[in-house]
């Protein structure tokens, strides 16, 4: 199994989107300031998540998701608690 997740700097509301297949290790790894690129979020938390049934699926979504850069649309996914592109 894999997830694309979706953390929020509890900062400054700021959205970080990534996947993974083992996603309480990929979190302490976030936590620990292990990840460069949300290293200056400060304190974050995990807002979204959702499986797929491989890594490869899993990225293809986070990539799309990446692309889009559209902050509204992450809260919409956030509030349904679904990725409903595919």
């Amino acid at each position: 199994m894999a997830f694309v997740y979706i953390l929020e700097s509890v900062k400054d509301g700021r959205y970080y989107i990534g996947s993974t297949i083992d996603i309480n290790n990929r979190m302490r790894h976030h936590r620990s300031g292990g990840t460069p690129s949300t290293l200056r979020f400060g304190e974050i938390k995990m807002v979204f998540k959702q499986e797929y049934k491989t890594l490869t699926e899993a990225r293809k979504i986070e990539r799309k998701l990446k692309n889009m850069k559209r902050k509204d649309y992450l809260r919409k996914i956030i509030k349904s608690g679904k990725i409903t592109i595919e």
